[in-house]
């Protein structure tokens, strides 16, 4: 039953890091839903989870980041540059977050605000530019900023990151790009850390459990990079927005049937 568990919550993972939705309250919410836990609630299955969309993020993009490396610097450097207000967001508040904000009641909040947001992003963003070359120095701390909000369980990563590309002018497209090549070190080193975290622990962990969640997290990952893509050049945030909606009513209802 736990690998069942553990394949439902690395697709879930897999999915929702990408999709503007909120990769953490999805997976606070489903233990707390179903009641699971026990080898699930570890820090090695949460390094899995976290590989596994690594390894979705380098798999899609590899031709995008071999460009950065060895031609567009320009573009490389305002990845770097966006990346530090989450790297140090993660390093000085992770704990805190993991202990005080991790609420459902919290999620809810972030699911309805960052979704009026969003649709505010539709509304008043010009969406007028479309390559990197577009993307200045303020683009960049402005996304790594929205990146560094991520933390907060019911964000999402991909949804405060997009939807500031939005309000800086670039379209749908160029936006997406941007947020999960910016999401790309931060993975990375939210992943080193969790590493040697569990090495310094000495944690022992269920391999079959590990290696279910971390296949499962790195093959819908990397579809949902794809769907996201493709949607995003034809369709606004709205239908991500409903179900942001529709997601904090059932956890509200939850936790007031709970309390």
């Amino acid at each position: 039953m736990e690998v069942f568990e553990a394949v439902v919550l690395g697709l879930v993972q897999g999915v929702t890091e990408f999709f503007p939705v909120s990769s953490t309250a999805h997976l606070i919410l489903f233990p707390w839903f179903f009641g699971w836990g026990g080898e699930l609630d570890t820090l090695s299955f949460d390094v899995a989870l976290h590989g596994g969309t690594l390894i979705a993020l380098i798999a899609y993009f590899w031709k995008d980041w071999m460009n950065l490396l060895l031609k567009d610097h320009k573009t490389l450097a305002l990845v770097i540059i966006g990346t530090i207000p989450g790297g140090i967001a993660g390093l000085l508040l992770e704990k805190w977050v993991e202990h005080a904000l991790r609420s459902p009641l919290i999620i809810v909040f972030t699911l309805i605000g960052v979704g009026v947001v969003m649709l505010a992003a539709e509304k008043k963003g010009e969406q007028n530019r479309a390559t990197d070359g577009d993307i200045t120095l303020k683009d960049a701390v402005v996304i790594g900023f929205a990146q560094a909000v991520a933390l907060i369980p019911g964000v999402s990563r991909s949804g405060s990151t997009i939807t500031a590309g939005l309000f800086r002018g670039l379209t749908r497209e160029a936006a997406t790009r941007f947020s999960f090549l910016l999401s790309t070190p931060i993975i990375a080193g939210a992943t080193v850390l969790h590493v040697v975290k569990m090495l310094r622990h000495q944690e022992s962990f269920d391999m079959t459990l590990v290696g279910a969640g971390f296949v499962a997290a790195a093959i819908s990952g990397f579809f949902a990079i794809g769907f996201l893509m493709n949607y995003l050049r034809k369709h606004p945030l709205h239908n991500f927005v409903y179900y942001r909606f529709a997601l904090a009513a059932v956890v509200l209802a939850a936790w007031l049937l709970h309390s």
